[in-house]
This record gives C-alpha cells, structure tokens and sequence, in this order.
C-alpha cells in the first residue's frame, strides 16, 4: 500500500466515532484511532507496534475482549461479532465487537477490530427493562391488595386491611394496653329461631342482618373483631386511634336498633321471624393486637374490660343498648337516659350501674323509641311452672306461679318464688319461654321476653 493511501485509510479512521485496532496476524498492534486509545485507557505509545499480548493478558478482568480480538487473529476466515465489557480507569465499558481483515496486495495480513461502546444503550435498555419490571412488580402489588382487600375485607374491618397492607409489621404477633371502647349485641331468641328456619333461609336472615349491622358500625368508626354466631364483638378507638370513641359506639349502637325495623320489615316479606337485638357497651382498658400463633392469627382484644362488655350485654333484652358508668362518662355529647338499673356481675365485688341509652345528641342526633305496650290484665292467672336460670342451664327445683297480664312481648308473673331483678327464668308456655325479669310489680315481676316458642301464641289464646 503506497504511503498516501496509507495516510488517507488513517484519516478516514481516525474519524471515525467507534475504536478502531488494526492487529497483524502476528499479533502486532499497528494502529488506534483516538476513540480506542481512549476506551482502551493506553497512550499510544504503548499500544502501537507492541504485542497485544502483552498489553492485555495480564489483565484477567478483560479476558473476554482479549479472547474476541484472538479467536479473530486465530480463525483468519470469518468476521466475528461479540459483545464483552472492558474496564479501564475505574470505568467499565459496554463494547460491542466487530472484525473484519486486511489485506496487503490481496492477501490477508490481519484483522481490524471495530468497538461501539454500547454502555448507554445497555444502562437504557436495562432501565427499561427495570421500569417493565416494575411496572409488573406493581401491577402484582395491585392485584394482590385488591385480593386482600376483597377478601379480608368481608372479615375485617376496612381499617385493619389497610393496617395489614400499609404496615410492614402488621402482621406481627403482639399487642399495646389502651383505653377503648367495646360492643358487643346478640339476637335473643337466635337459638330457638335457627331450630325451625331452613338453612338457607336462616342464612339469608342472619347475613342480611350482619350486612346492616356492620354498614352501622364502620360507618360510626367502629372496627369489627369477629361474628360469633349472631353475635356482634366490636370495637372504637383502635387501630386508629381517635378520643371520641365512646360517643361513636353509642351511636352506632343507636344506628343499629333504628334499622331494626327495616330489617323486620325486610323480614316479613320473606315470611322470616321478626328479630330483636341487645347490646352491651362498655370502655375500658384492653390489650389489643394480633393474638395467635405463627400458623393462625387474628387482631383481637382480651381483658377484663371485653368480659364485663359481655356480662353487660347478657342483661339486655330485646330493643335495649346498656351502657357502663365508664361509658357515659367518657361520651361527650349528651345522652338521653331512659332508666338506670343496679345489677351484681358474676364475679364482681359490688353492683354495678348500667344506663338503658334511648339517644344521643350533636353531632349524631340519633333517637329510638323503646317504649313498649302495657301489658294488659287476663280474665284470670295462668297457671305455669318456670325454672330459674344461669345461662341456659336450670338451677334449683321447679317454681310455680300465674301469668296475669301480656304484651307481644311482655308479661306480669304472680309468684311466692324470691325473684330477683335481671334474673332470667323458662316457662313452660306452650313450649319454653325464656324471659327477663324487668321489674318488680304488686305481688309479682314484670318479664320481658328474650325467647317465644312457636306454640306460644295457641297456648296463651284461651286465657285473652
């Protein structure tokens, strides 16, 4: 090759963006452009008319662009393409390899090796790989929290979802001591009732009723803990904190026994048994968390301010919310009080006070009517024998006494037996009758119906 085309081929590669090498079959670096001595990070100096060997095997971290350059030198037939990283100066490259040949009066006296750094290209096309991934990535994270929220959310209260979702540790076992307040309400006469329902209609009923009563109480920031059975456990003031707590669980209690009437009339369309509702409230210290094991776990609450809620509750009796002195103390807008009642807790010390709640004022506004139809005296006493009771269990021997005066759901009993207030008894009434004792009346107790068996009606008629 004559020397001015030999200076008119380095011009033209000296211009070009990409490294260039031109290496003679013997191994001899014979050119560089000034993109290579820059990527390759040698002065010229070093690199022209020197061994590649000796520049670049002792280099282990660039093996493979050592390799690429001499299976090229060795193969001496077909150009190669590779792609291999190449560290110089603390930086490592993204080389993309292609060679080629040369030739000296038509033969091949060695390889040309053109590098792209490829380095931006690889950054981007990894990002975008990234961002694709992420975008997967979120849009699982997506579908699992609806998946969570969709499926927890029918057993747990919006607020604990999100708990379980936002929070790294929601799902730890533990638990914090705080003061909040507890609800808990049951059906009277569930029991009874679900013996002589179908079992889809007795579903149909119950889940009908727990749809209203949760819209109720999550809607006043009430967070659900469990259903058991017809039962109601909830809770105000935790996992989000918030002071006002006892008045949101009055009115949510309120809430509740207003829409018994349409849930009653939901009820009477279908031909289902009209239902009546107790709840207990009271606030008080708690542990509350995630109680469990490893294998099983649920947010709940324990202590003893969740059993006096429970022995609270076992006082009421249909269409009646009772509420601590602890309770009314802490609520702090004002509450219509229709009477107060004196009872002695299982295990308690002293009596206790109890308020029947009939309504709350600003903000909530909510007000129900209990009042209740005075029972109307018979031609004459019924004869009955009744048994005393704790929980469903009979305890001492038969009593004996008259019915002298009924409501729908109320009654007057004459006895000699030594009754006490908040008792609860079963009378034989055409099937058993499980009552409360209210009041006390002249030579007798006022009860109030928590359970009327089917026959209960044929059996009284004679005697109106």
């Amino acid at each position: 090759m004559s020397d001015s085309a030999e200076m008119m081929r380095k011009k033209i590669l000296s211009n070009i963006n990409d490294g260039i090498l031109s290496i003679t079959f013997n191994g001899i670096v014979n050119y560089a452009n000034d993109t290579a001595i820059r990527i390759l990070g040698m002065p010229e100096e070093q690199l022209i008319g020197k061994s590649f060997a000796s520049n670049f095997f002792e280099n282990p971290e660039n093996d493979d662009f050592a390799q690429a350059v001499l299976d090229s030198i060795y193969d001496r037939q077909d150009p190669h393409d590779a792609i291999v990283n190449y560290t110089s100066n603390g930086k490592t490259y993204v080389l993309r390899m292609l060679t080629s040949f040369y030739t000296d009066g038509g033969k091949r006296t060695g390889i040309i090796v053109l590098f792209s750094d490829m380095s931006e290209v690889v950054e981007l096309r990894d990002a975008v790989k990234s961002m694709q991934r992420i975008k997967m990535l979120n849009k699982k994270l997506e579908l699992r929290n609806k998946l969570l929220s969709e499926t927890f959310g029918r057993f747990l209260s919006d607020e604990i979802v999100r708990q379980l979702l936002d929070t790294p540790k929601g799902l730890e076992l533990g638990g914090k001591k705080q003061s909040l307040t507890i609800m808990m309400s049951d059906l009277r006469g569930f029991t009874a009732l679900s013996e002589r329902m179908d079992p889809s209609d007795l579903i149909s009923l119950l889940n009908h009723y727990l749809e209203t009563m949760t819209d109720a109480i999550q809607s006043n920031g009430g967070t659900i803990i469990e259903f058991i059975g017809d039962g109601i456990l909830a809770i105000f003031g935790a996992p989000l904190s918030y002071e006002d707590h006892a008045s949101k669980a009055v009115a949510a209690a309120l809430q509740m026994e207003a829409s018994m009437k349409k849930i009653n009339d939901w009820n009477e369309e279908r031909g289902y048994s009209a239902l009546e509702m107790g709840i207990g409230i009271h606030t008080g210290e708690v542990i509350v968390g995630n109680i469990g094991s490893e294998k099983r776990t649920k947010y709940g609450v324990v202590g003893a301010a969740v059993n006096l809620c429970g022995r609270i509750e076992s006082y009421t009796v249909g269409g009646q919310i009772l509420i601590s002195p602890d309770t009314r103390a802490s609520v702090t807008s004002e509450l219509e009080i229709a009477k107060e009642m004196k009872v002695y807790p299982k295990g308690a010390s002293k009596e206790l006070v109890l308020y029947l709640v009939t309504g709350i004022g600003e903000p909530y506004n909510i007000h129900v009517n209990m009042g209740a139809a005075k029972p109307l005296e018979l031609k004459k006493p019924v004869p009955v024998c009744f048994y005393r009771l704790d929980g469903k269990h009979r305890l001492e021997g038969t009593m004996y006494g008259g019915i002298k005066a009924v409501a729908n759901d109320m009654a007057v009993i004459e006895t000699d037996a030594s009754l006490s207030v908040m008792d609860n008894i079963e009378i034989d009434a055409g099937g058993d009758l499980y009552c409360k004792i209210m009041d006390e009346e002249d030579g007798g107790y006022l009860l109030q119906y928590t359970s009327v068996p089917i026959g209960y009606e044929k059996w009284i008629k004679p005697y109106m």
